[in-house]
């Protein structure tokens, strides 16, 4: 017979075991700070912004002209900054033990629809290192420009700083302990769920009608100890005295 487990029973389950539970979160939380703070490597971003804005040579340059040729440009700018011709150069000024490929994946550049600002944006492991990198990319790229394109409108905007506190971008340490705390309830309610079905007893007289389907006529309250005991000794006197006259 297929059985269904309603919401109240759950939330009966829930306060029922509900040390057990917090005991599953708490390990959980320790389990995941733990992991954060000793397995996992932090990252650093850093990240600097150029803006792409010709310079007009000419006193009847259109400048909505020079607009559109400076966004269209941008597409093309966004591949030339993770190229190797860019980040060869940036290899050897830094000194950096690392190859063309392996530092782009480390650079995202991104840059607003109609906007003609980019964003260099560079993740590492060391913060100072992460600046150090953001900003050499941006100057060879601006001293890289007017020799392959032939125009000069590269500014930098604003250049990477480091930050006298420096938080790593991943791992996000809030985000892992409330992970955490999630999959801790989880296994704690998943087990408590199955302790519940594994206990068969019956304990109340509730389980009587939803385990057995009976109807409760009544029930008998608890008589304390004290009263068992004496209501005991009064019935050995009685039996004593029965005794007695029955000899007699």
């Amino acid at each position: 017979m297929e059985e269904t487990i309603t919401l109240r029973e759950i939330f009966r389950v829930i306060r029922k075991r509900m040390v057990l539970i917090i005991i599953f979160i708490i390990i959980s939380i320790g389990i995941s700070l733990g992991i954060t703070v000793y397995v996992l490597t932090p990252i650093y971003q850093a990240q600097t912004q150029i803006l792409v804005n010709q310079k007009s040579n000419s006193v009847e340059a259109n400048p909505w002209q020079s607009i559109e040729s400076d966004l269209r440009l941008i597409n093309t700018y966004n591949e030339i900054i993770t190229s190797p011709v860019i980040l060869t150069p940036v290899i050897e000024k830094l000194e950096l033990d690392t190859t063309p490929e392996q530092l782009m994946k480390q650079i995202s550049v991104s840059s607003k629809s109609e906007s003609k600002v980019v964003n260099i944006s560079v993740d590492a492991t060391d913060p100072l290192r992460a600046v150090e990198i953001a900003n050499t990319v941006a100057e060879v790229f601006k001293e890289q420009i007017p020799k392959l394109m032939s125009v000069d409108n590269i500014t930098i905007l604003s250049a990477a700083k480091q930050s006298d506190s420096p938080r790593p971008l991943k791992p996000n340490k809030e985000l892992n302990l409330v992970v955490g705390a999630v999959i801790g309830f989880m296994l704690g309610v998943g087990l408590a769920m199955y302790l519940e079905f594994l206990d068969t007893t019956i304990k109340s007289e509730d389980d009587i009608e939803t385990f057995l389907h009976l109807p409760v006529m009544g029930v008998v309250g608890l008589i304390p100890e004290e009263k068992v005991k004496k209501k005991s000794l009064f019935s050995q006197k009685d039996r004593r005295k029965k005794n007695v006259l029955a000899e007699k």
